[in-house]
């Protein structure tokens, strides 16, 4: 029963990369796209890799000053690595986010703050023998700091901090809180 369960969670985490890698190609040709690398540490030696997708619809509202908000979208395909990992050691995890940026409009640095909360969905809830997150679905919420940069404005590095969690579906519901720095090219 337990390898069925592995066989099927596999298949649907492929699945669903492989969707959201479709998605964001279709994307690519609207507007802004960009690649975004992420490293990250959180708590039981976990560290992350993350590869994000993001487009930029040029969403913008609320001019305040120099200032203003824009809406992004990223989906993420992320490895997780525990040296803790007596039961897994590397989990995967795919997902999507909407993120809300403030952000200064005009300048050859622009910095900004941003926000978002979006889905993810993990290969296994079970890190370890004594640390699991019950579920694979999980939500992710963060809010980050960060820069825009170059003559096209084509790059993009920061710092979130990130916070996942089944948002109590099923307990135990420990959550996970990640510290991560990105950088990001946009075509």
């Amino acid at each position: 029963m337990k390898n069925k369960k592995n066989v099927w969670r596999g298949l649907a985490l492929k699945g669903a990369s492989a969707a959201v890698l479709l998605a964001a190609s279709g994307l690519a040709s609207a507007d802004q796209f960009g690649v975004q690398v992420a490293a990250g540490v959180a708590n039981h030696d976990l560290k992350k890799l993350d590869l994000g997708l993001v487009w930029d619809p040029d969403l913008t509202w609320w001019q305040i000053g120099d200032w203003h908000f824009s809406l992004i979208g990223e989906a993420h395909v992320a490895w997780w690595h525990t040296s803790e990992g007596n039961v897994h050691e590397n989990i995967g995890e795919i997902g999507v986010t909407p993120i809300i940026r403030f952000i200064k409009a005009s300048g050859a640095i622009r910095p900004f703050i941003e926000a978002g909360a979006g889905i993810r969905l993990l290969s296994s809830p079970t890190i370890s023998s004594d640390y699991t997150v019950s579920t694979a679905f999980q939500f992710a919420s963060m809010a980050g700091i960060g820069v825009q940069f170059g003559n096209r404005q084509q790059y993009l590095a920061g710092y979130r901090f990130q916070h996942i969690s089944n948002g109590g579906i099923k307990e135990p519901n420990p959550g996970i809180n990640f510290s991560q720095l990105y950088l990001q090219y946009n075509f």
